[in-house]
This record gives structure tokens, C-alpha cells and sequence, in this order.
């Protein structure tokens, strides 16, 4: 019996991580097939293009929230306006593959059909922490990547 210690280098660890880490961005329900798309374009002239398209959605999806937020806190609420930047905010988050984020999208814009405020409160929030969640799990996928190339 041949016992092999320590063959795999550092680079092959930390890709089996990256590895692992992305599979259960999946697996949890982070992403979604969009996600795959997105990694199908990169390649090595642009090897980092998925995560640059992330940071964008990142930087963009600031704009949403904001107006999200300051229509809330309008009296009295503007459904419409509610249901329609969600609507942007959703499709922004459907081009990276964000999954849950997408989900809570879907109820806050139910909440605004029936202009339940307390609904649409809720959901923000709900909207929020996953866009959160992400964006840490992201980075943290990112870098893990970027140090196993």
C-alpha cells in the first residue's frame, strides 16, 4: 500500500476549494443557471469578466435600493413606482444568476400589487440581506478564485 502525502499543490487545494465554494453557492440556492451563462463568456483573454460583471451589478443595484427605500418612506406609497423599480432591480439580479435575491424580488412586487406596505417593508429587507448575503459570498468565491489561478 502506497500512502501519497501531499501531492496536490497549492494551487490544485485552492481550486478543489474554489470549487467546492461554487457548487454551493448552487447548491444553497444562491445562483442559478444565468450564473453558468455568464462563466460560458470568460475565458482567457478575460479571465475575469464574471467577476466584473458582478461588481457592476453590485455598483448599479446601490441605485435600485436607494430608490426602493425613498419611495417607501414617500407618503402616500407609490405601488406602481415600487412595483416597476423592483422590476428593473429583479432583472438587473436575474443577469447574474442571483437566485434568492430574484425570489424575494417576485414577493415584494406580489406585496405591491395588493399594496400591502407592511408586506413590501418586510420583503425589503428580506431583498436586502440576500443581496448582502451574496455579495459577501461572492467576493469571498471571487478572491478564493483569483488566488487558485
Amino acid at each position: 500500500m502506497i500512502i501519497i502525502s501531499g501531492c496536490y499543490s497549492k494551487g490544485n487545494q485552492q481550486q478543489r476549494q474554489a470549487a467546492y465554494m461554487r457548487n454551493g453557492l448552487f447548491n444553497q440556492g444562491y445562483l442559478d443557471e444565468q450564473f453558468l451563462q455568464l462563466e460560458d463568456l470568460q475565458d482567457e483573454v478575460n479571465p475575469n469578466f464574471v467577476e466584473e460583471v458582478v461588481k457592476l451589478f453590485y455598483t448599479d443595484s446601490a441605485r435600485f435600493l436607494r430608490n426602493i427605500e425613498v419611495t417607501l418612506d414617500k407618503s402616500p406609497r407609490d405601488f406602481d413606482k415600487l412595483d416597476n423599480v423592483m422590476h428593473q432591480f429583479k432583472g438587473s439580479s436575474s443577469s447574474i444568476g442571483a437566485k434568492k435575491v430574484k425570489k424575494e424580488c417576485t414577493q415584494f412586487q406580489e406585496y405591491c400589487k395588493v399594496g400591502n406596505l407592511e408586506g413590501c417593508i418586510r420583503t425589503f429587507q428580506e431583498v436586502k440581506q440576500e443581496h448582502a448575503t451574496l455579495k459577501r459570498k461572492l467576493e469571498s468565491y471571487f478572491q478564493l478564485a483569483r488566488q487558485a489561478r
